[in-house]
């Protein structure tokens, strides 16, 4: 069954403001994909006009081939789960899980093999008598998607879900859904401003900003390969020294970086010399005393214990903070405030982008 769905350039205006610019995107049948960005952005209204609870300015929507102009939201084959879960505090489990199926007029007993079978798939089974109240965090959550799940939908909408849970749980949940998703092969479009919550699950993401989307692509080009200095900053944490082209063939550009001095890295296009662009280095790609072709002068500012890996907040000469992870085990006591380092990176483990580090 197809269960794609078509962004077929669709616009949303609210008066004379333009939540989401003009979109065209195919998610493909059975992917894990995620919208990404900050609050106001557009992702939700997105998936509110994919639900059919808005009907796009522009555009069309099509699910599974189909063009949903005109269909209302209880006649699309989806099913949404909102970021409050919206359970019915004074039904039973099973009873929240076949709620669906009974306004359908499904009857008793298939409704009580349905719910049976989806509380097996969420690890739930024998709860079906227990009252909402009764529920953990976590099991509220597996509710709510095994009652989305039990009407069939071709494609489950997920609006930040996971929000209200703590680190934790959170984290658990992530392998659930994805595993969830698995097992029933569903198409999944999530919606999350958290970037550990899409780059862990989703097959493809999509990093909007101001109604635009910046990028689409998995998560591990996302990462390493970022088209705009929005992608760069946004996703994982980053360091951005701006400075001016000196030279580029659109594979590798250098820039000039002020005192700082020449410093290269990957380009996905040709940069015009004298132009202004921002190179982006990760924390975790800067050594000290190491091998590399680029080299910086920085002083510690302050040491951040985080477990398994340590964070050295620094500042260069040009007084801009870059910040140095390492794994805890390079811990020195030299690591104080004031300390000097050497650091070093390699031009392959940086990216350029033609833009200001600051309108970032």
């Amino acid at each position: 069954m197809d269960s794609s769905v078509h962004l077929d350039n669709v616009v949303m205006q609210f008066g004379d403001f333009t939540a989401v610019q003009k979109t065209d995107l195919k998610i493909e049948s059975g992917e894990f994909f995620s919208f990404l960005g900050p609050s106001g952005c557009g992702k939700t209204t997105i998936l509110n006009m994919i639900s059919g609870f808005l009907d796009p300015t522009q555009g069309v929507v099509r699910i599974g081939g189909n063009d949903m102009r005109g269909v209302p939201a209880n006649k699309r084959p989806t099913s949404m789960i909102f970021q409050n879960l919206a359970l019915f505090p004074l039904m039973t489990v099973a009873e929240n899980i076949e709620f669906g199926l009974e306004v359908r007029g499904v009857s008793k007993a298939e409704r009580k093999k349905t719910s049976d079978r989806l509380l097996e798939l969420v690890a739930l089974e024998g709860s079906g008598t227990k009252k909402v109240s009764e529920l953990s965090g976590g099991q509220k959550q597996r509710i709510a998607i095994a009652r989305a799940l039990a009407v069939e939908p071709q494609v489950l909408l997920l609006d930040e879900p996971l929000s209200a849970l703590d680190l934790k749980l959170r984290q658990h949940m992530r392998t659930e859904l994805k595993e969830i998703q698995r097992k029933t092969g569903i198409t999944f479009i999530y919606i999350t401003h958290d970037q550990g919550e899409a780059l862990t699950m989703s097959d493809r993401v999509a990093v909007m900003s101001a109604g635009k989307l910046q990028q689409v692509a998995d998560p591990i080009t996302l990462y390493r390969d970022p088209k705009t200095a929005f992608v760069a900053s946004f996703v994982g944490e980053n360091n951005g020294i701006t400075g001016t082209v000196l030279s580029s063939d659109g594979t590798t550009a250098t820039i000039d970086a002020g005192e700082l001095g020449p410093l290269s890295g990957r380009c996905q296009s040709v940069l015009e010399n004298g132009s202004r662009a921002t190179l982006f280095v990760r924390p975790e790609q800067l050594h000290l005393n190491g091998e590399g072709n680029n080299h910086l002068a920085a002083k510690i500012d302050e040491v951040n214990f985080e477990g398994s890996y340590l964070t050295l907040n620094s500042i260069l000469s040009t007084q801009k903070a870059i910040s140095v992870q390492m794994g805890a085990n390079q811990y020195s006591e030299d690591f104080s405030h004031g300390h000097e380092l050497q650091l070093s990176f390699s031009s392959q483990d940086a990216v350029v982008i033609a833009g200001e580090a600051d309108h970032v």
